[in-house]
């Protein structure tokens, strides 16, 4: 018992000075943010490299996903003569809640772990310590880069995947189950809120990218300078990132909707 507990405090100091670690690197990126950005072609060629690789996967999440929604919903609502509400209840729903959450965990899922194993093999193969050996800050060339292009790539992914879902919906509503299309989108017009809807969905997604884009990088940045421990950084990545992404969505929708 005397032997659990001492492996479950080691555990607990070990996550405690991992998480301590964290937030001082994250601090570090901040403060080096602006000079990324005083190099715009190189942010704008990372803002390409993440997203363009989750482009593919979001658009088809976010159909297929628009799909589903549109069928279940009808059948649901028609119980209740309900069913001209259908493209305001799809629309809130993605504009507010799938969207953003889905698009975090598919860009976790690819460009996150994309982005760990890069840098984690800079770090296997001593590219960071060149640099370090050069006086070339590596958190400043290397990490503060791809940090702002994760972060501006997920809130654009995020927009992607909304309309795609919202087509998809389209196509069921109108073409397979012949709604009017003027009650389709002059209800969703009229129900959708731009501040309270798109506009908290888009911060939503853009939280969720700071919080996946910090984890890939440290994981990355910390990984051990082997095989395994590239591959510990990229597993770790997925799970961390989409563990944060459910625990940032409850917060943020609690102080968003509060009271709606």
């Amino acid at each position: 018992m005397a032997l659990i507990q001492q492996q479950v405090l080691r555990r607990g100091r070990t996550g405690l000075a991992a998480f301590g670690a964290a937030w001082l690197f994250f601090f570090r990126v901040l403060a080096l943010l602006p000079r990324a950005f005083m190099r715009p072609l190189l942010v704008v060629e990372q803002v390409y490299a993440l997203g363009n690789r989750t482009v593919p996967l979001v658009g088809l999440a976010g159909f297929f996903i628009g799909l589903v929604l549109a069928l279940q919903l009808y059948g649901v609502l028609g119980r209740f003569g309900a069913a001209s509400m259908l493209g305001p209840i799809i629309a809130i729903t993605v504009l507010r809640e799938l969207g953003p959450v889905i698009t975090a965990l598919l860009y976790a899922g690819r460009g996150g772990t994309a982005l760990a194993s890069e840098i984690g093999l800079m770090r296997a193969t001593e590219q960071l310590s060149a640099m370090e050996m050069m006086a070339v800050d590596p958190v400043r060339r290397i990490i503060a880069p791809r940090f702002a292009g994760g972060i501006i790539a997920v809130p654009i992914l995020n927009l992607l995947f909304d309309v795609v879902a919202l087509f998809g919906a389209w196509m069921i509503a109108i073409l397979a189950m012949h709604m009017d299309q003027g009650v389709f989108w002059g209800n969703m017009q009229a129900s959708v809120g731009f501040m309270d809807d798109l506009v908290n969905g888009i911060i939503k997604s853009f939280i969720f990218g700071l919080a996946v884009n910090l984890v890939a990088v440290f994981e990355g940045f910390t990984a051990q300078s082997t095989a395994g421990g590239v591959a510990r950084a990229t597993t770790r990545t997925v799970v961390i990132a989409s563990l944060a992404i459910f625990a940032l969505d409850f917060v943020a929708t609690a102080f968003m909707y509060q009271g709606v």
